[in-house]
């Protein structure tokens, strides 16, 4: 675990503070498609991944969803901290994208470190602010750019993420992460195709060109 966590942490963190990470923290696997957190869940610890991804789903009363950001290596969900320090319940819900290994550390230890360790504090703040950014990108591409253009970027993220011209989403799952219908999502996807741009196939579709 300390080798994972000093490849991936050491340029934010002083050897101090990642020999106490390894020390206090629990390490984690968790398969792809695992159902990390779920709303109205209590968060007994913050993560820090060490490989993989997670991708941070926002849902309604109705049960409809809408993609808000992915957590890669090397990252950690302000959201989950602001619920851990404020022992209130989480208001997302948290899905491994890949296989995914991560470091829970303990809830004591997130607020103790910030008066302990500048560079701690400067990750909390960071991610604070990295975190708002990504939702504020979210927002406005949902008032302000048309679904046509917002699942070209939906496709493009996804293969950014997962280091794959192939995507292995159903049109449903895509339609629920871009909260739209799976009939508009197959609609654009087919006209997609048409230009050339991706193949769709039975259980995945093929990237080819979406520059």
């Amino acid at each position: 675990m300390i080798q994972e966590l000093k490849y991936n942490y050491r340029h934010l963190f002083e050897e101090d503070l990642l020999n106490e990470i390894s020390q206090v923290g629990t390490f984690k696997e968790v398969p792809a498609g695992f159902t990390m957190m779920a709303i109205g869940d209590y968060v007994r610890g913050m993560p820090l991944l060490v490989f993989g991804a997670i991708k941070v789903i926002r849902e309604d009363k109705e049960g409809d969803e809408l993609l808000l950001y992915y957590l890669e290596s090397g990252e950690t969900c302000s959201m989950t901290m602001n619920c851990c320090m404020g022992q209130t319940k989480s208001q997302i819900k948290a899905v491994a994208e890949q296989d995914t290994k991560l470091i829970i550390v303990p809830i004591q230890k997130m607020e103790e470190w910030i008066a302990t360790y500048k560079t701690w504090r400067d990750f909390v703040f960071l991610s604070y602010h990295t975190r708002l950014n990504e939702v504020l990108h979210i927002l406005d591409s949902v008032a302000f750019e048309k679904m046509d253009q917002r699942l070209v970027n939906y496709l493009k993220e996804k293969i950014r993420i997962n280091k794959s011209n192939t995507i292995h989403n159903t049109h449903q799952e895509i339609a629920y992460e871009l909260h739209s219908s799976r009939v508009v999502i197959s609609r654009l996807l087919k006209k997609l195709e048409q230009l050339g741009c991706i193949e769709l196939h039975r259980n995945h579709i093929k990237i080819i060109n979406l520059a």
